[in-house]
């Protein structure tokens, strides 16, 4: 049986309609529009009354188990922030037996799911000699009900923790095996991710790339994140990142580029004029200082932008209603202009933008979309005066009017309580894996 849901109102590309339906056939929306147009006899209906509806918000960005090292490393700059925090806990996470890496992604995955996120990108490098920890990150997201994009990184600094590393041949293997494994998903898409210049070699860059190309997918890449990397950039390649990877002919319209807080105006220019797309970050760039990156001009020059809340101990929250506040925030400070970023365009970003950046027919209210759906209460606070709801979901929404979420056309959150996991069994959960770790 097809069902009809509908509520008071809906955002439809930051619009407002009144009295708004969507169909919902094999996961999809089949049709939308006013109640009486879209439902048919003998459909199912769920009216949601004082609601409003919007396109489930999209994390592209995100390291699920980092959320397990909230408050371990937190006001540190960067490189103390790895070193202290990522790096020292890697092992607790990976120890035998405590399934930290499954723990850590339900975790993050349900927490965001509470938040209105209907999809994640989740940018994952704890191999640890294989496939199963991503395995692992992927039943996570199942299990709540998200749809996943499992970004599995290509890695080989030497610096890093063994259980990061991996030799081209080996993580390119392993990408078409796990790739494979998942084709034709409907709920999981698995796309290579070189980690960076510093992270990764140009051996393994070229070889992430190449699995991309093979495969079909988009290719992400943390860019001239930290001012740091771009000065290590300059000394050993002569040229800033973006260039870089001009240089080695990989820049296309299948890049996303992460962070980009460094991008000069020549960069911003190539990464348009090449169709490429930002992952941007704000509040994890805020979080380790970072720096702003310039997504008005990106935006000026129509570069596809989604947004990321990066990982839970560089940004304490997993809210992308949270990111469209501090992205459009963000540009207003950093441009002395009130007028830099509107409200409506934010909203864009962490929606629809998150669907065009990575590939896939998600953040829209729209027909031969997914039926990847959030509910806010009208009758929270954080929504009056009901003057403009677009402008009050992102600057003055509150997580509580968070009511419902759907996923592919299913419940993930009813009344703002999860539908597939048990919260106090999943603290629980939580507090056993970390407890001690800081003695």
């Amino acid at each position: 049986m097809n069902r009809v849901v509908t509520s008071d109102i809906a955002l439809v590309d930051g619009e407002p309609i009144p009295r708004f339906a969507v169909r919902i056939e094999g996961g999809a929306i089949a049709a939308c529009g006013p109640r009486e147009q879209v439902a048919r006899r003998g459909d199912a209906l769920i009216d949601l009354g004082r609601r409003a509806m919007l396109p489930g918000t999209v994390n592209a960005h995100n390291h699920s188990f980092q959320s397990l090292l909230r408050g371990f490393g937190d006001d540190l700059p960067f490189l103390e922030w790895r070193e202290r925090a990522l790096y020292r806990f890697t092992p607790a996470i990976l120890r035998p037996g405590a399934d930290g890496v499954y723990c850590g992604a339900l975790f993050a995955f349900a927490e965001m799911a509470l938040h209105g996120v209907t999809t994640v990108c989740d940018f994952f490098y704890l191999h640890d000699g294989g496939n199963h920890n991503a395995r692992r990150v992927i039943q996570a997201a199942l299990d709540v009900g998200l749809r996943v994009v499992m970004a599995r990184c290509f890695y080989d600094w030497e610096g890093a923790p063994a259980s990061y590393r991996e030799t081209p041949a080996e993580a390119a293997r392993r990408f078409r095996e796990l790739h494979g494994a998942f084709a034709g998903h409907p709920m999981v898409t698995v796309q290579p991710a070189p980690h960076s210049l510093h992270g990764a070699s140009e051996a393994m860059i070229r070889a992430g790339v190449e699995c991309a190309r093979e495969a079909g997918t988009r290719w992400h890449i943390h860019l001239a994140e930290e001012r740091y990397q771009v000065e290590e950039s300059l000394t050993r390649f002569g040229a800033t990142p973006l260039r870089v990877i001009e240089k080695l002919d990989l820049l296309g319209d299948d890049l996303i580029a992460v962070h980009g807080c460094w991008f000069d105006e020549g960069e911003r220019a190539l990464l348009a004029e090449r169709g490429a797309s930002l992952a941007y970050n704000p509040g994890s760039n805020m979080f380790l200082g970072d720096g702003i990156t310039d997504v008005v001009d990106l935006d000026r020059r129509r570069v596809r932008i989604a947004l990321g809340t990066d990982g839970g101990c560089s940004n304490s929250r997993v809210s992308v209603l949270d990111e469209m506040r501090s992205c459009a925030l963000l540009q207003k400070v950093a441009n002395l202009d009130g007028k830099a970023l509107s409200a409506e365009r934010a909203l864009h970003f962490g929606t629809r933008g998150g669907g065009e950046v990575l590939g896939l027919p998600i953040g829209r209210l729209a027909p031969g979309e997914r039926a990847d759906l959030c509910f806010l209460d009208l009758d929270d606070p954080s929504l009056w005066p009901e003057q403009s709801l677009a402008k009050n979901v992102v600057y003055s929404l509150s997580a509580r009017a968070v009511t419902d979420v759907f996923v592919e056309g299913a419940e993930v959150v009813r009344d703002r309580r999860l539908v597939r996991v048990d919260q106090l069994e999943l603290r629980d959960r939580v507090r056993a894996l970390t407890d001690g770790w800081m003695r």
